[in-house]
This record gives structure tokens, C-alpha cells and sequence, in this order.
């Protein structure tokens, strides 16, 4: 397992990252979702990219993990729900950024994007706004920014509406009851591995999660809807979700798919809003196989 790097971009935050692979790889780039780190990324998933030969790049997004907090108010809860963001909230372009600024430290002009959730949205984003350094994205469970596709399930917004935790023995059973949730009972989780990760998060920085997590969720909001941006989309594009998704509606990945033009769309049954241990060997191989396919397109 690799460890956590630093680099202090010019015009932003200081992100943490880790880079795991042979030196000689082909550059794929992970991208974690909205409040979470780069381990979210499970280390098999990781693994699974590096024994087929990729060097696999994570990093924590601004407001989450290692990387810099942003000296910014968050939004109210009455904002989050109404969608209406602050006047200085960051947007996804400002994260798309930052993710840019470290390929910029690591040399790397071309990669592979994989993002999910939130990561998905910022892979879009590079993809759209970024062509030339992008070869291939995968867009996992996430959507379009659209209000009228991938929302989430009324009972998610209760579940998310809940106070920030305290300790990390809460955080890790709001975590495993958040999971039971938005997972999947086709692809359950292995709570063991969930509670580490979970304990693991919160000394990473999950005990301050509780401004940085609204806060992108404000730069979500402050994206809007990002339909036609993606119709700009040129790299050659995989869109996977699951059919029982209560985070991020089948919809939002329906959506995204419609939207980028080309894109292949895959759903899968029983699939929720986790990468589970049974989902992990078929996501990397759909992955694999379409970064195989993309290259052979442009070559």
C-alpha cells in the first residue's frame, strides 16, 4: 500500500494523494465521491487495476480526507435542500481543477478518469473541459447535475439531514447505518472491512467533516445542471449504475449516458450506491475492458 503524498497547487488547496503501480503504467486516475477519501477506493479495487499494469492515482478532494479545508462558511441545511448555494461557494470547476493541478505536479498529460458519485461529476467535468488529457472515463453511479434525473430517494434526505457525529465510534455506526441504506442486499458489504474503513476515515480527517462535506455539496449545487457541457464530451465513455440506487436516482446515470455523446451505458441489477466485494472484479474488468477498447478506437 502506498503512502500519502502532498502537493500545495499554485491557486488552490494542498491535496493529499498516493500513487500506487508500475512507474511504467498507463496513468488511471480515481476519483471519490462526495465526504469521502481517497480509501474509499477499497484496496482490492485498487489492486485489481494495478496487477493488469496501471499505475493508479487517488487523491482527497478539496473538504475531505488529508487535503486542505476551504475558509468558507458552509451552506445552511435549508440551502442544501433548496439547492440554493452561497455566493462564494466553490463549484466542481474549481475541484476539476485541483485534480488537474496534481497531474500538472505528477507530468501526467493523458489519463484514464474513473470517478464516482460527486468524483464522477468532477470526471465529467475534466473530460468535457480538458479533452486532450483525457483517454478514457468511466462515470460510476452519478448524474448529470439535471433536477428532474438522479435525486435522491426521500428517505435519503432524512438520513443525510442527521447532525455531524462526534466521536468516531458514532461515525462508524452512522456509517454502517447509512450503508444499509444505499447498498444493496444483491451486493451486501462486509461490515468488518466497513467498520475500518470507517475508523480509518475519521482519522483522516472525518472529525472535520462536518463543514467540508456541505460545502461540496454546495459546489454540486453551484454546478447546476450540466447537460449540455457534457454533450462536449469526446473521450470514449462507460456509464455504470445500479437499478436500486437510493443515493443518486438510475436516472441521473440514464441521464449521463443520453447526454455524453457515444457513451456505452451499463445497469446493473441490484446494484445500490456502493462498491461492493461482489461488484469489485466485474467493475474492474468493465473498466479495463472499455480503457482496452478506447485505446484501440484511438489509436
Amino acid at each position: 500500500m502506498s503512502e500519502d503524498r502532498f502537493v500545495d497547487l499554485p491557486a488552490g488547496p494542498r491535496i493529499c494523494y498516493r500513487v500506487d503501480g508500475p512507474e511504467d503504467g498507463t496513468p488511471l486516475v480515481l476519483i471519490a465521491g462526495l465526504g469521502l477519501d481517497l480509501t474509499s477506493w477499497p484496496q482490492r479495487f485498487v489492486d485489481g487495476f494495478t496487477e493488469r499494469g496501471f499505475r493508479v492515482v487517488r487523491l482527497d478532494n478539496r473538504d475531505a480526507g488529508r487535503s486542505s479545508r476551504i475558509d468558507a462558511p458552509p451552506p445552511g441545511r435549508l440551502r442544501q435542500l433548496l439547492a440554493r448555494p452561497r455566493p462564494d461557494a466553490y463549484d466542481l470547476g474549481d475541484m476539476t481543477a485541483d485534480t488537474v493541478g496534481l497531474l500538472d505536479h505528477l507530468g501526467l498529460e493523458r489519463v484514464e478518469l474513473v470517478g464516482m458519485s460527486m468524483g464522477g461529476m468532477i470526471a465529467q467535468t475534466i473530460a468535457a473541459r480538458h479533452p486532450a488529457r483525457v483517454g478514457s472515463l468511466t462515470s460510476i453511479f452519478s448524474t448529470t447535475g439535471a433536477r428532474k434525473v438522479g435525486q435522491p430517494a426521500r428517505s435519503t434526505l432524512v438520513r443525510m439531514a442527521k447532525g455531524p457525529t462526534h466521536t468516531v465510534e458514532e461515525s462508524v455506526e452512522r456509517h454502517l447505518w447509512m450503508l444499509r441504506h444505499i447498498g444493496s442486499a444483491s451486493f451486501p458489504p462486509d461490515d468488518d472491512l466497513e467498520r475500518a474503513w470507517a475508523a480509518g476515515l475519521w482519522e483522516r480527517g472525518g472529525a472535520r467533516a462536518k463543514e467540508g462535506r456541505p460545502r461540496q455539496i454546495g459546489a454540486i449545487h453551484a454546478s447546476g445542471d450540466r447537460t449540455a457541457e457534457l454533450r462536449r464530451i469526446t473521450a470514449p465513455t462507460l456509464v455504470i449504475h445500479g437499478d436500486t440506487d437510493r443515493m443518486v436516482h438510475v436516472s441521473g446515470g440514464r441521464a449521463t449516458a443520453a447526454a455524453i455523446p457515444g457513451a456505452r451505458y451499463v445497469e446493473i441489477d441490484g446494484m445500490g450506491h456502493h462498491i461492493a466485494p461482489g461488484l469489485i472484479d466485474r467493475l474492474v474488468a468493465m473498466t479495463t475492458d472499455h480503457i482496452g477498447t478506447a485505446t484501440k478506437e484511438t489509436a
